[in-house]
This record gives structure tokens, sequence and C-alpha cells, in this order.
């Protein structure tokens, strides 16, 4: 991906080589996880994609949701369509929980973005992260997907 985000959204402090990046969505795709991604123009604006919660077997039903949207795209919905689309695949994949890790309490945007999809808020953790001179939290948010803890899975 050739742009580069604002730190704001970058969860790194060195935006990663485009090699990097075709080899972590290499690494979702293998698992059979979906990846996403907005293009306007011909040019890619943003991408999102569900990785897995924890790697133990237990949390085979939980994905955790990232969505990157270029500062110049931001605010025009791109990034509801791209978690729409990440929930309704995931829903379809059988997972049962979508977690969103929000690495900035002052990200309101992405805070915003899940809540109205439907994502309630869990908790803080404070200042679990720093970057860029600063102390960063995260917020925890869930959104269950289908029958969420209301029956068993199917086996996966």
């Amino acid at each position: 991906m050739s742009e580069t985000p604002n730190s704001e959204q970058n969860p790194e402090e060195v935006p990663p080589p485009a090699e990097e990046i075709a080899g972590r969505r290499a690494a979702i795709l293998e698992h059979g996880l979906p990846y996403l991604v907005a293009e306007r123009g011909g040019r890619v604006v943003g991408y999102s994609y569900a990785g897995p919660f924890r790697p133990r077997i237990g949390y085979r039903y939980t994905v955790e949701d990232s969505i990157y949207i270029a500062p110049e795209a931001q605010g025009r919905g791109i990034g509801r369509v791209l978690l729409e689309a990440l929930i309704d695949t995931s829903t379809a994949k059988g997972f049962r929980l979508m977690v969103a890790v929000i690495g900035d309490s002052r990200h309101f945007g992405s805070i915003v973005l899940h809540r109205n999809a439907g994502f309630t808020f869990c908790g803080t953790i404070h200042s679990v992260g720093y970057k860029f001179g600063r102390w960063l939290d995260s917020v925890i948010m869930e959104l269950p997907l289908g029958e969420g803890d209301k029956s068993n899975p199917v086996e996966r």
C-alpha cells in the first residue's frame, strides 16, 4: 500500500514496506479470514481485515477487526462500508464475536464507527502503549456475530 497513514491511525511508528503488508495479507487469507480493500479512482484508500483474536484453540470463534483509512479519505463512509462487509463476511464464516482493540482513546472516529455498527464498550486499558512521545490507551469493544453465545458453534 503506497499511502502512509498518519500517526493517529498507524499502530507502528514507521510504516512497513509493501512486502511486509503483502505478507501480513497472505497470512490472514491463509487462515480463511476476510481481507477487504477499498479503492477510489484506481487508488487504495482503505482496507480492513479480521484476524485471529488469540492463537489458542478456545478463541477460534472470535476475530479482531482492523480498519485503516487514508487520511484524505476519512469521513466519507469508507470505514462504515468496510466494517459492515467485514462483519457480514465474518458472520457468514461462522465466527461468533468480533473484538475491536482501538489503539488510542483519542481516536474518536474509530470509536464512533464501531458504536454505530453495534459494538458495545467493554473497557479501556490505560497507558498500555507508548508512541510518538506519549502514552496511549486501548479501547476494547465487542460485537456478537450471528447467534453469538446463544448456541454452540459448528466446529470449524
